[in-house]
């Protein structure tokens, strides 16, 4: 009689955490800044279908590194989620504080469950306030953990030399030309420290903006806006731009390789 195959809890976690850590690290890597008049979101994204940002609500955006399917299943529930406590109750009661703790719950449940894998995603929920000080950003790793972030903080790839990299750089008081350029300098970086040029047709940027007339702070940055904040790098107001409104569609959030 053979015997029996037995494995640790402690092992049988750490082999589920270490397989989704290597999903994750197989997508590219995002980056979420905070800049004087906002949060931005930046990422490399050839694809103009699938998106890695997009806006849960009106003062809340999501980015994720991982596979799609999945996380774009966590982007459709949130917006549900958003859209009926904000009927239910009222609109200033949807937080990113809530909507993190919602999507840690879920995402916990998932990985300590034995029968199915974990999800190879890692999410951050950002929601931007009257002032900077207002600012809220959250990063749920795959376990369901949630980090307080502040600052700057990268996803997905190689997201700890990015990290390293924009703790050095970044500061607070950013306009959103020099956010931006800082991501892309972050994104760029090899892991041999060598940087490659990411052309602006293969970047996705969307930002919160509070100086936002609207109710929703979500605006994608295309176009010659875009072209324009990373060529001449001047002070330009995203708000003042209207090339493209941008609020949650059916096929937001992707990440492909």
């Amino acid at each position: 009689m053979s015997t029996p195959f037995y494995v640790s809890p402690q092992q049988q976690m750490a082999d589920r955490a270490e397989y989704a850590r290597k999903g994750i690290a197989r997508g590219r890597s995002l980056v979420v800044l905070q800049y004087a008049d906002g949060i931005v979101f930046v990422g490399e994204n050839p694809s103009r279908a699938l998106h890695k940002f997009s806006e849960i609500y009106d003062r809340i955006g999501f980015a994720a590194a991982g596979k799609y399917n999945e996380y774009e299943n966590l982007r459709i529930g949130g917006v549900r989620y958003a859209d009926l406590r904000g009927y239910t109750y009222d609109r200033d009661d949807v937080t990113a504080r809530g909507l993190a703790n919602v999507y840690a719950q879920t995402l916990g449940t998932i990985f300590s469950s034995a029968a199915e894998k974990p999800y190879e995603v890692e999410l951050v929920v950002a929601e931007v306030g009257e002032t900077r000080e207002g600012d809220q950003i959250y990063r749920l790793p795959h376990d369901g953990s949630i980090v307080d972030e502040h600052g700057s903080l990268a996803v997905g790839g190689n997201a700890e030399q990015i990290s390293n990299y924009l703790d050095q750089h970044h500061n607070d008081n950013m306009t959103l030309a020099e956010a931006l350029k800082l991501a892309v300098r972050a994104l760029s970086r090899d892991t041999n420290g060598t940087e490659r040029e990411i052309p602006a047709e293969r970047l996705e940027v969307a930002v919160l903006d509070r100086t936002r007339p609207q109710q929703r702070k979500f605006k994608r940055i295309v176009g010659r806006q875009l072209s324009r904040l990373l060529d001449e790098g001047g002070a330009t107001d995203a708000a003042s731009d209207t090339e493209e409104d941008a609020g949650p569609t059916p096929q937001s959030g992707g990440d492909v390789e």
